[in-house]
């Protein structure tokens, strides 16, 4: 059974999902600000579908750090509480273990940002930028991390919720088209 239809349908459904969840990670940041400064997260959002004649598979894919971008993080003094659609809380904690995240984050990837950012320390007394006040900040900011966590954005989880309420009846359509023309061409005709 050809099921052109359908796919073209599912195929719609992922590249949605997809364009709304790059939408909201534009706009899901600190103070309305992009979570999307390196654009990382945004180029490695992708999708791999098979269809066969009795069923179909449909898996997302983006970076290993966008499933805590997700669902978010809680610190080792700070909880963001229970998440929306049954999503794992991950939390800091210094011995790791199930759910767990072993010490700080790193602070490598946390400087690419604050470079992205153009964020610098400056001296008290002399109004100065410090050298080396890069790798300073990102140590800072990953401690605070580390011991508050960070809210959940939703990115992903809130844009396959709205694109999935509309792909309810449409994909049942879809279906319903290729099985007629499936049945059209099979059965004898008088």
């Amino acid at each position: 059974m050809n099921l052109k239809e359908t796919t073209r349908e599912l195929n719609n459904f992922a590249k949605n999902v997809i364009k709304i969840s790059k939408e909201n990670l534009k706009k899901r940041g600190y103070k309305g600000k992009s979570k999307n400064v390196t654009g990382g997260l945004e180029r490695s959002l992708s999708y791999n579908l098979k269809v066969s004649p009795n069923s179909f598979q449909l898996q997302f894919l983006y970076n290993d750090y966008g499933e805590y971008v997700d669902a978010g993080v809680d610190g080792v003094k700070k909880r963001h509480g229970q998440r929306k659609y049954k999503l794992p809380t991950f939390k800091y904690k210094s011995g790791g273990g199930k759910q767990g995240l072993k010490g700080m984050p790193p602070t490598s990837s946390i400087l690419k940002w604050v470079n992205k950012r153009g964020l610098r320390l400056r001296n008290k007394e002399t109004g100065q930028f410090m050298k080396g006040g890069q790798q300073s900040l990102a140590f800072v900011i990953a401690r605070s991390i580390f011991q508050k966590g960070f809210k959940p954005s939703y990115f992903f989880s809130d844009a396959f919720d709205k694109a999935f309420k509309k792909i309810d009846k449409k994909l049942i359509e879809k279906y319903a088209l290729d099985v007629e023309a499936f049945l059209d061409y099979t059965l004898p005709t008088k």
